[in-house]
């Protein structure tokens, strides 16, 4: 696991960086008017430009966080990540390699 953004709430939103090999972005997460149980909670700003959306999620321990997929044409695959709350009230952009199995599958 990885951190690659830190993220400060600020009204119904938030707003921080994000921070890869490829990428360095200030970036706001903003709410939507969503439409279906499958549209996403958020959509994710680098300035003008559209990058991500994230959905709303609980954990099996209960714990609320935000699934996070991020996409953008200089990216080679879209990065999915987790934006958790940490105590001290910050949030942290956690992101980890999906599991494939032995066989390549």
């Amino acid at each position: 696991m990885a951190t690659i953004g830190t993220f400060t709430k600020t009204g119904d939103g938030f707003t921080g960086t994000v921070s890869t090999l490829t990428l360095d972005a200030k970036v706001q997460v903003r709410p939507t008017d969503k439409t279906s149980d499958k549209a996403p909670a958020y959509r994710i700003f680098s300035g003008r430009a559209e990058i991500g959306a994230a959905w709303k999620k609980t954990s099996n321990e209960g714990r609320e966080y935000l699934s996070v997929k991020l996409d953008d044409p200089s990216l080679p695959a879209p990065i999915l990540a987790n934006l958790f709350e940490m105590e001290g009230g910050e949030y942290e952009l956690i992101w980890s390699r999906q599991n494939r199995s032995r066989n390549g599958d």
